[in-house]
């Protein structure tokens, strides 16, 4: 992502990296927040647009979700940015270029996502939850990723 690029070159790849990282995760935690209410279908996908800002302290604040972000762009940057987005939703659904199989349930292939990253595995997330739970009443502390502190 050139904008992680000039992170790295202006605060160092450390704070940049700790930024994309609280940027995925007010990704994730903003889509949990609305999953309940949110069309699950596996033939249908939907693409979002966050605005984030990012303050003096390199704090990143979502401003606002848009359910039908605009695909027109305004400058060459912002056009190849979103050419690249429409390339890659296309890869993950017609892998390969072919018609998808509308029983296929399972995450693409690394090569075909694109720029995407997958943020969060909810079936290993379940699982490796189910697991704590067995450790914490076989008296083992479980293994948790330390809670972010969000303020």
């Amino acid at each position: 992502v050139s904008t992680q690029s000039t992170g790295e070159h202006t605060h160092g790849k450390e704070v940049a990296d700790r930024l994309f990282d609280e940027i995925n995760w007010i990704i994730v935690h903003s889509l949990k927040a609305v999953q309940g209410v949110m069309a699950s279908d596996k033939h249908c996908f939907e693409c979002y647009g966050y605005d984030v800002i990012i303050d003096d302290n390199m704090k990143p604040w979502l401003i606002e979700v848009n359910a039908s972000p605009s695909l027109t762009s305004t400058t060459a940057a912002d056009r190849i940015m979103k050419y690249s987005l429409i390339d890659d939703v296309l890869k993950i659904i017609c892998p390969n270029g072919e018609i998808p199989d509308p029983r296929w349930n399972k995450v693409p292939p690394r090569d075909n996502m694109g720029h995407f990253d997958l943020l969060i595995d909810e079936e290993l997330a379940a699982l490796e939850q189910h697991e704590n739970k067995s450790r914490t009443v076989s008296g083992r502390l479980p293994r948790t990723r330390p809670q972010q502190q969000w303020k």
